[in-house]
């Protein structure tokens, strides 16, 4: 029944790898009734998602979820079934050498960050044996075709975004929202946005966001700047934050977990990839631009593109804004459709399901 599973989490930045983990881990636990204990190297970053752990305890219970301190000596008093190895963390040696004793070996997954390059569908599911250990790991692969892994998306998350959608009240103000990383060039939004002909509304995110847009207009806010009324807000929980994505118009998001709730909100959004040497993140920007703008007209198409290009790595924020906002309707559809789409794959908690099933 693969019944206990183990999930390693290192925190590198920011929240992405441990918003990811955190969800993965309620989604197996609460529709699949898995037990699932969260490794986790630190415990603060975990504590704005869920606000009733004790960050100095290293051994403790949330929502039905055993959260264990990662640290360099920590104890080993078992080995799960399953063995998600996130964002190849690499687990701890004294881990893996319990793996080798146990009979049956235990299903051991590396799971990868997501990408739409054609690679990563050709690696999804293959097999890496330990070069010393009588063990087998194997690569999963989030993405946006059947072919892969699929995306986190809980039951019917589309049919309750559509029932809460459907009540909320509507006025002539553009509603938007801000969460991206430091480098991105808020100060030239800001100045777009405050010269628009009709009001907007701009929700920000704290920390990295809330911080530029200090920057660029002083004091802690709120502020009224032009046509543009900015909202700062706190942490929220990822349940608030996928309705505050629901209830915008337009999205602009960052890393991976956003920018994969982006996509079920339905909404327009705008992506800022993860910078990466080399600018190999803009390879990983193209190949999911080419296939999200699909079905696009060829000019919206050259629109959605030049918006994200200008938000990612220069050019022209103000023409491209501009240009974004007359193909909005079209977009408007076609993220809908998008979302739609995506949910005709399975979701990535249930492919994991069956693909440990078959593995063992």
């Amino acid at each position: 029944m693969q019944l206990h599973w183990d999930i390693f989490c290192r925190v590198i930045d920011n929240y992405g790898d441990i918003g990811v983990c955190w969800r993965l881990a309620r989604q197996l636990t609460n529709e699949h009734g898995k037990k699932v204990r969260l490794w986790l190297d630190d415990l603060n970053s975990l504590k704005p998602f869920c606000p009733a752990i004790d960050v100095l305890l290293a051994n403790q219970t949330c929502l039905s979820i055993e959260i264990r301190h990662w640290t360099e000596n920590a104890a080993v008093d078992r080995v799960a079934e399953v063995i998600i190895e996130a964002f190849a963390c690499e687990l701890p040696p004294l881990y893996l050498q319990e793996m080798a004793q146990v009979s049956p070996k235990p299903c051991w997954v590396n799971l990868e960050y997501l990408t739409a390059e054609a690679w990563a569908e050709s690696c999804h599911g293959m097999a890496s044996p330990h070069p010393s250990l009588p063990l087998v790991k194997h690569f999963f692969f989030p993405g946006f075709s059947a072919a892969s892994g699929g995306l986190l998306r809980e039951s019917a998350l589309l049919d309750k975004r559509d029932a809460e959608t459907a009540h909320y009240a509507s006025d002539d103000a553009l509603e938007v929202s801000l969460f991206c990383y430091e480098t991105a060039p808020v100060s030239e939004l800001l100045d777009v946005l405050a010269e628009s002909s009709t009001a907007v509304r701009l929700h920000v995110a704290p920390g990295q966001p809330t911080t530029a847009v200090m920057a660029h207009l002083g004091g802690s806010g709120p502020w009224e700047y032009g046509k543009l009324s900015i909202r700062p807000f706190d942490f929220l929980s990822q349940d608030d934050f996928d309705r505050l994505l629901w209830r915008c118009d337009i999205n602009f998001i960052r890393g991976e977990d956003s920018f994969v709730r982006a996509q079920w909100a339905g909404k327009p959004f705008i992506w800022q990839i993860y910078r990466q040497e080399d600018a190999a993140h803009l390879i990983k920007l193209t190949a999911f631009l080419e296939h999200y703008a699909t079905g696009l007209s060829p000019a919206a198409r050259d629109i959605s593109v030049d918006l994200h290009k200008a938000w990612n790595s220069g050019g022209s924020l103000r023409q491209a804004w501009g240009t974004f906002l007359q193909a909005r309707p079209e977009i408007s559809e076609h993220s809908a459709q998008w979302a739609r789409q995506l949910a005709n794959n399975p979701d990535l908690a249930n492919a994991l399901v069956k693909f440990c099933v078959i593995k063992v």
